[in-house]
């Protein structure tokens, strides 16, 4: 099998490719792990490959015995292995690109700000110790590993040190730092490379996200190699939500901290909440069409939780991506201080960055970007979102 035309993209990841590669190439001793840890900037294209990896695992035929108790020396490779059809094994990697296969199941957060127990007990746990519906294997995808809580993780190590041969996990990661080192320690690590911010540009401008190029520029710098992020930022609601950012960081600066200025912030945070439980609730109602009678009220009532938990998700993560930029902000601010224009992200902003930097210390202005990084701890851990904006504009006051 050649890795490079069953994975497409991989090419542009070598580290992923030395190690996926080798494990659909057929190697002596390179047979798929049970659980591999994909992980990189969000963008850097780990889904699409996750998928793809996948699709290729239910496409082949089941997991090699194991090689003391098969006796064999090859690392368990018979001399006549099963082999799938190539109209199955196409159709399999079909359906799992379109997310139907039955021994796929993929995963995400459904918490707010961490992964629950319950998103992977009966999804991940109990569904891995049953024997695949069509495939000779099970394949597990689970997005944000970095947020499972205490008892989530816990539950999900049980399956992760004694799976069954036919289950292969794939975590998906964008900080794998945060990763519970009991975790990570049982899966190949497998790492993706950021795209370069003069690339993601390109996509932008060919993808029609942006029309200017110094727009084009500035959402792919801002975004710091994550591709969707710098689409976000493109669009509409993300031009909004950095022009909040920056009349808040400003006006704080300037010592003129004002509730209309956070007011706008928290706006636009609310906003994108809103927008994210709408999508939630429209996709329940599509689900609804197509239950029985009796499943409609548990299903109602989950899907409205669920609804509730991704507006409360979008929001906090419109506001911490709202102190990222002010944050970068400030980090523009001691750039120009220090002489270094050509390092500059926000780079169709470059008037408004130069007027701060001239009426700012340059030692306040480095502070400033410390206590928006203590702001966005806080946040993390649950404090009110209102007074934390609050506190943090005045603390950049005497910046100014």
């Amino acid at each position: 099998m050649q890795a490079s035309r069953a994975l497409p993209g991989i090419e542009s990841h070598p580290h992923a490719r030395a190690v996926l590669g080798a494990a659909l190439a057929g190697l002596p001793g390179r047979a798929p792990s049970h659980a591999y840890l994909l992980h990189g900037p969000a963008g850097a294209g780990k889904r699409a490959l996750a998928r793809a990896f996948a699709g290729e695992l239910l496409a082949a035929g089941p997991p090699d015995p194991d090689p003391i108790a098969s006796g064999f020396a090859d690392m368990g490779r018979t001399a006549n292995p099963p082999t799938v059809s190539p109209e199955a094994a196409r159709a399999a990697r079909e359906r799992a690109a379109r997310g139907t296969h039955p021994d796929l199941t993929w995963v995400a957060p459904s918490g707010a700000a961490e992964m629950l127990v319950g998103d992977i007990d009966e999804a991940v746990v109990g569904a891995a110790a049953l024997t695949p519906f069509e495939s000779a294997r099970r394949v597990f995808v689970i997005e944000g590993p970095e947020r499972l809580n205490d008892q989530a993780a816990n539950r999900l190590l049980k399956t992760l040190e004694e799976p069954p041969a036919y289950v292969h996990l794939l975590l998906v990661s964008d900080r794998p730092q945060e990763v519970l080192p009991t975790i990570a320690s049982r899966c190949v690590h497998v790492r993706f490379d950021a795209p370069g911010s003069e690339e993601i540009a390109r996509r932008l401008l060919a993808e029609g996200a942006c029309a200017e190029e110094p727009r084009a520029r500035a959402c792919a710098r801002l975004a710091l190699g994550d591709v969707e992020r710098a689409r976000a930022l493109a669009s509409p609601e993300g031009q909004a939500l950095r022009a909040a950012a920056e009349a808040y960081v400003r006006a704080g600066l300037a010592g003129e901290a004002s509730e209309a200025g956070l007011k706008a912030l928290l706006d636009v945070a609310k906003a994108a909440g809103a927008n994210a439980g709408e999508e939630a609730a429209k996709r329940l109602t599509d689900d609804l069409e197509f239950v029985p009678a009796k499943e409609r009220k548990r299903l109602e009532r989950e899907g409205l939780e669920a609804a509730r938990r991704a507006e409360r998700r979008a929001r906090a993560l419109a506001l911490d991506g709202a102190l990222q930029l002010a944050e970068l902000w400030l980090r523009d601010i001691v750039c120009l201080q220090e002489g270094a224009p050509g390092l500059v992200y926000a780079l169709d902003r470059q008037p408004q960055l130069q007027q701060d930097a001239d009426r700012l210390d340059r030692k306040a202005a480095r502070g400033g970007v410390a206590r928006v990084r203590d702001a966005r701890s806080r946040l993390q851990i649950n404090v009110a979102e209102e007074l934390a904006l609050e506190a943090l504009a005045y603390r950049l006051a005497p910046a100014a």
